[in-house]
């Protein structure tokens, strides 16, 4: 069952970390008007001379594209640190990365420098990097197994929050003008800083303290705060027999995830699922919105409203996945989720095509993408993340989510900087190449990846090991050899006497 520690300790992770990677993926948008202005009145300043257009665009697209590198920088991060430092301890140390950068950034127009906002944007990137990665991996280990799904999707959902948060503060009457964006950018130290005061309160993972510090009376503790009852005798056994079963194996690194048979098609699975959810052109889609309903006829001033209004529906969708990822399962949403995106995207290819002939076209535009924004926030973007948790055990998660992460982030950079040029060469036809994408990893996702819902990690590993083609290491006497709980010992001692 859900208890208030569970559910607070998945809001405060959420809310702290995965929120701001939200905010900052879509925070520069809205004043980017005033922001390219503020970069050349520096330049000029310093220079006596205007800046050139083409260095002005040069300096914008590192401003965007310095993000998603620095989250991959922060993927790199991942399994060093949550193995050195614990899940826990890998978060509040990640909200000094942010708190430096939201400093940094709401300065940057006293100090007159624009060179701050791009170094900004690097470590803000770091800082998603390690968060996007290390926020599933501690919520997925915390959680009960006919929850993991549910509270796995929180963290996605915190991100649609996040983004919708900037582009509401980023209005033209809120922050979003001349003399606002400079606190629009500094405000994401905000949740960082509640996250630091508030997140030591809470226990580490029970999985970590028991597997990876082999401390049975810190993880029992932790367990029993998070279940909200005395016997957790069950779950702890469970851990038993995923660290006997990995014995063998020990820590994995990257390098030895890439080269173990065992792990082969899990593996490959999330390489397809986070490369898939990114180059899916989600990102893509979001850009061009608002040249779709500018060309439908939306009104220019509204035009931001109308950018709302999708992040809201984005939200919504998320918050649905939330409650339907236990009864319908992770397979059906990313299916049904890659469904939707692909004929989305061959529609829209259309109607962007035929929208100067055909007057109604404009609108089944919008409604591609909506339809298409839908399809992503129910399963492409929330459930790869909560995949990597379930189908690696505890010696090969951080590895995997560091590989994820890298992916995800590579692919991320990748759409946003060869989008442009798609776009200038291809014009609407590059939703065809979307499309394509999409299918490919709807039925690598058909094929090959198992149904995780309410399995034990090692339930679903040995259904992996099957299309490994291994066998599992499970020892026999385990049931034996695992160490009495308190409970078992007065019942022991009191059977002996």
């Amino acid at each position: 069952k859900m208890t208030l520690p569970l559910a607070l300790v998945a809001l405060i992770s959420a809310f702290g970390s995965s929120f701001q990677y939200g905010y900052n993926v879509s925070v520069i948008n809205s004043p980017a008007p005033y922001m390219q202005e503020f970069y050349n009145r520096t330049y000029l300043d310093r220079t006596g001379v205007p800046m050139d257009s083409s260095f002005q665009t040069l300096l914008w697209s590192l401003t965007v594209s310095m993000f998603p590198l620095g989250g991959l920088f922060g993927s790199l991060m991942v399994w060093p640190m949550v193995n050195n430092c614990g899940r826990k301890g890998t978060l509040l140390i990640n909200n000094l990365f942010s708190i430096t950068a939201a400093i940094l950034m709401g300065t940057s127009e006293l100090a007159k420098t624009f060179e701050v906002i791009i170094l900004s944007r690097v470590v803000m990137g770091i800082f998603a990097g390690l968060a996007s990665n290390v926020v599933p991996m501690f919520l997925g280990e915390m959680s009960p197994k006919n929850l993991r799904g549910a509270i796995g999707v929180v963290p996605q959902l915190f991100i649609t929050i996040g983004i919708l948060a900037a582009q509401i503060l980023g209005l033209n009457s809120i922050l979003g003008n001349a003399t606002g964006w400079p606190v629009l950018l500094g405000l994401t130290g905000i949740p960082s800083l509640i996250q630091l005061l508030t997140l030591p309160f809470f226990p580490e993972s029970p999985r970590y303290l028991l597997i990876q510090k082999g401390n049975e009376e810190q993880a029992r503790r932790a367990l029993q705060r998070l279940r909200g009852q005395e016997d957790v005798d069950d779950e702890i056994q469970e851990m038993y027999q995923e660290d006997q079963s990995e014995k063998e194996e020990g820590q994995f690194s990257v390098l030895s995830l890439f080269t173990f048979r065992g792990l082969r098609w899990q593996l490959i699975s999330i390489i397809v699922m986070m490369a898939g959810q990114q180059l899916s052109g989600v990102n893509g889609v979001f850009y061009y919105a608002d040249r779709i309903f500018e060309s439908a006829g939306v009104q220019s001033s509204s035009i931001q409203y109308v950018t709302v209004s999708i992040g809201a529906i984005n939200v919504v969708m998320t918050l649905l996945a939330v409650f339907i990822v236990e009864s319908l399962g992770r397979r059906i949403l990313l299916l049904a989720g890659f469904l939707l995106c692909s004929a989305s995207c061959a529609i829209l290819t259309l109607a962007l095509n035929l929208q100067t002939t055909v007057s109604w076209m404009s609108y089944l535009s919008i409604v591609c993408v909506i339809a298409y924004i839908i399809g992503h926030a129910i399963g492409p973007s929330p459930i790869p993340a909560v995949m990597i948790t379930e189908m690696f055990l505890q010696s090969s998660r951080p590895a995997a989510f560091m590989v994820g992460g890298s992916v995800h982030w590579l692919s991320n950079f990748t759409v946003g900087l060869v989008f442009l040029y798609m776009e200038a060469g291809l014009g609407p036809y590059s939703f065809l190449i979307f499309c394509a994408i999409c299918v490919t990893t709807m039925v690598y996702v058909f094929f090959v990846v198992p149904e995780t819902k309410n399995k034990t990690f090692m339930e679903i590993n040995r259904i992996m090991a099957k299309r490994n083609k291994v066998e599992i290491q499970e020892s026999k006497e385990l049931k034996d050899s695992y160490p009495l709980g308190k409970q078992e010992e007065k019942k022991a001692l009191s059977s002996s006497q």
